[in-house]
């Protein structure tokens, strides 16, 4: 069991619940200013089936990047990743991200049908569509015979379903409308999303080079990588800003909706630290603190909209 735990890598949760937790409460801020309802049974639904994507998708990567021999070539976590170590057989693993695809899926349609039923029921099958898309998503990142982490699309699928999908989705889940401002913490949970992919790519560059895995770092190389990295952490915080600012809030009194600004110093320092990094290799203790700065990026936003009301 406890090889089943590592292989579904806990540290990367709190990353993939972000966009749910932005979405889902600033639909029930806009709600309540709308005099409408929060269904707190969708919330948790829609956070189960982000963990179930998220283990699949784990589980996928373990798999594939195992099989192809990827992993054997990464000196850093060859020993951690299960199906390359012999922990798990790749039989095994196959069969897992069988069963926790049937298992997403049957969890996808229990949420869109308390979501949508039985008054939306075209916006009930463009969302399994969706659904259908993110499982397969999830999947295809290193399985297959032409996975779309190899061809260094990684960052491109990342921004849409970690960032765009899942903030902009649930939203939609409790209002049931599109907003247009919503781009903007779909955007910033996005490109946070992009951030740790792309810490990731960057500490595999060598081995993903001798294996023929072209991600986006290996494709522009690690000087432009880094700068790239710069790039993504530099404005999420500014997109939510933005957000804040079109929604009134530089106007009313409510100052502490901006208690989510506070994170401009750890990502300041992260930022810093991650430059002086010379070796590849020590990139990988970012991964987890860039995933806990997009949770806490989420949780303060919404702490701020409905909770100093």
């Amino acid at each position: 069991m406890s090889d089943w735990i590592k292989a579904a890598r806990l540290r990367t949760l709190p990353l993939s619940l972000s966009g749910i937790i932005m979405g889902s409460f600033i639909a029930k801020w806009r709600l309540w200013g709308e005099g409408g309802t929060w269904d707190w049974k969708i919330f948790v639904l829609a956070l189960l089936v982000t963990l179930l994507y998220q283990v699949l998708s784990n589980y996928a990567n373990d798999y594939g990047d195992g099989i192809k021999g990827t992993d054997a070539k990464r000196a850093s976590e060859a020993e951690a990743r299960a199906v390359a170590s012999g922990k798990i057989t790749a039989k095994q693993m196959r069969n897992a991200v069988i069963l926790f695809s049937v298992i997403s899926l049957i969890a996808t349609v229990a949420l869109l049908y308390l979501a949508f039923i039985p008054d939306y029921i075209t916006e009930f099958y463009i969302f399994i569509g969706l659904g259908v898309a993110s499982i397969l998503a999830a999947i295809g990142y290193t399985v297959g015979k032409k996975p779309y982490g190899y061809m260094g699309l990684g960052d491109l699928f990342v921004f849409v379903f970690f960032g765009l999908v899942s903030v902009c989705g649930s939203y939609f889940l409790f209002t049931k409308t599109f907003s247009w401002d919503m781009l903007l913490p779909g955007t910033a949970v996005g490109m946070m999303s992009m951030a740790v992919l792309n810490l990731n790519n960057m500490r595999d560059i060598e081995s993903d080079r001798l294996s023929g895995k072209n991600s986006f770092a290996l494709r522009i190389g690690f000087k432009n990588a880094m700068i790239y990295e710069m790039v993504l952490l530099q404005f999420p915080l500014i997109l939510i800003l933005i957000f804040l600012a079109l929604n009134g809030f530089l106007q009313s009194q409510n100052y502490y909706v901006f208690i989510v600004m506070i994170l401009i110093i750890p990502f300041a320092k992260l930022r810093r630290k991650i430059m002086e990094v010379k070796e590849p290799r020590q990139l990988d203790p970012f991964l987890k603190q860039v995933g806990i700065l997009t949770f806490m990026m989420a949780v303060m936003t919404a702490f701020g909209l409905n909770f100093f009301r």
